[in-house]
C-alpha cells in the first residue's frame, strides 16, 4: 500500500461544551465527520478564565471511551465510583465509559492558560456494556522519543519505533489498538509514521503547519487530516515548525448511533441507555 494519502480535512469549528466552556471541535463536528473508531476530537485552549472555569459539571457516558491530554494547566476528574484524580501539563487520562459512568471535569485554577484535548473513541458492540474504568497516567509515564531530525515524539497509546528500537507507550492492548502521538517538529524536517495497513488514521495541528501524505498536501493549522489507506504516513514541518496529535486505529465497522453522551449500535440501545440514566441504573458498580 505504501505511503498514505490526505483524502480530506475537517477543519475545527468554534463550539462549547459542558458548562459553556470554549473549544474547537474538529472530528465529530457533524454526524458524517467521524472516523472509525473515532467520534469526536476537541480542543480546549484559552488565556481567558471565562472561556474554561465553568468546566464540565457531572454528566454521564455510555459506549466508547474518552481521553483527556492536558498541555497547560489543571482539571480535576471525580465521579460516582468515588475515583479522583488531577491531571496537569503533559497528563493523560484514559476513561472507558463501558455500560455507564457519570463524572465531572472542573479546572483548579482562576487564571492562566487552560490547553489540551478530548478524543472519544468508539467500542465494539460486544464491550459498550463493560464495567467502566479510569486512569490517570502521570507525565512521567509517558516516553519521549527523541527522533533523529531533532523533533520529539511522545507515546501515550501503542508503540514507535527508530532506528530498531521500540518505544511503547502505557496504553497498550485495546481491541482498536490506538496509536496516540504528540508529535513536534523542527521547521523545514520530516517523518515517517509506520502504520498498521488495516487502521484509520489522522493528524490534528495545534501548532504551526505541514505538508502531508505521499503528494505532500498543505495541512494547515487547528485542522484534522484524514489519511487514505497505507502503512506509513510522512509529515513535514512548515517554516515556523509543527506540533501535532497523529491518531490511529482499528475500524470496528459497525453502525454508531448517538445521542449526546451516548454512543450505541441501536436506537432502541439509546434508549435504553436515557431510561437507565433517568432511573439511576446507568453507572452501577460491579
Amino acid at each position: 500500500m505504501g505511503t498514505r494519502k490526505l483524502q480530506a480535512v475537517i477543519d475545527s469549528m468554534a463550539a462549547s461544551d459542558g458548562a459553556g466552556v470554549k473549544l474547537r471541535r474538529s472530528l465529530g463536528s457533524r454526524p458524517n465527520q467521524r472516523f472509525d473508531p473515532f467520534l469526536m476530537l476537541d480542543e480546549f485552549f484559552s488565556d481567558d478564565p471565562n472561556d474554561y472555569l465553568a468546566g464540565f459539571p457531572s454528566h454521564p457516558h455510555r459506549g466508547f471511551e474518552t481521553v483527556t491530554y492536558m498541555l497547560d494547566g489543571r482539571m480535576r476528574h471525580e465521579d460516582v465510583f468515588g475515583n479522583r484524580g488531577d491531571l496537569g501539563p503533559g497528563d493523560a487520562q484514559w476513561m472507558t465509559a463501558g455500560r455507564g459512568i457519570i463524572h465531572s471535569e472542573m479546572p483548579q485554577q482562576a487564571e492562566g492558560r487552560m490547553r489540551g484535548f478530548q478524543l472519544w473513541i468508539n467500542l465494539p458492540a460486544r464491550e459498550k456494556m463493560k464495567p467502566a474504568a479510569w486512569r490517570d497516567i502521570p507525565s512521567r509515564d509517558i516516553p519521549t522519543v527523541a527522533l533523529e531530525n531533532g523533533g520529539e515524539l511522545r507515546v501515550i497509546a501503542g508503540a514507535f519505533e527508530q532506528a530498531g528500537v521500540v518505544t511503547a507507550g502505557p496504553v497498550r492492548g485495546l481491541s482498536t489498538e490506538p496509536m496516540y502521538y504528540d508529535v513536534r517538529l523542527r521547521a523545514g524536517t520530516s517523518l515517517v509514521i509506520p502504520t498498521p495497513a488495516g487502521h484509520n488514521a489522522f493528524m490534528y495541528v495545534y501548532e504551526g503547519a505541514a505538508t502531508v501524505g505521499e503528494d505532500a498536501r498543505h495541512l494547515p493549522f487547528r485542522s484534522a487530516g484524514l489519511f487514505t489507506p497505507g502503512e506509513s504516513v510522512r509529515v513535514t514541518a512548515g517554516e515556523a515548525g509543527v506540533k501535532l496529535l497523529f491518531l490511529a486505529g482499528k475500524p470496528i465497522g459497525e453502525p454508531v448511533v448517538q445521542y449526546g453522551p451516548f454512543v450505541m449500535n441501536t436506537p432502541q440501545e439509546i434508549m435504553q441507555a436515557i431510561d437507565d440514566y433517568n432511573a439511576g441504573r446507568l453507572a452501577v458498580a460491579g
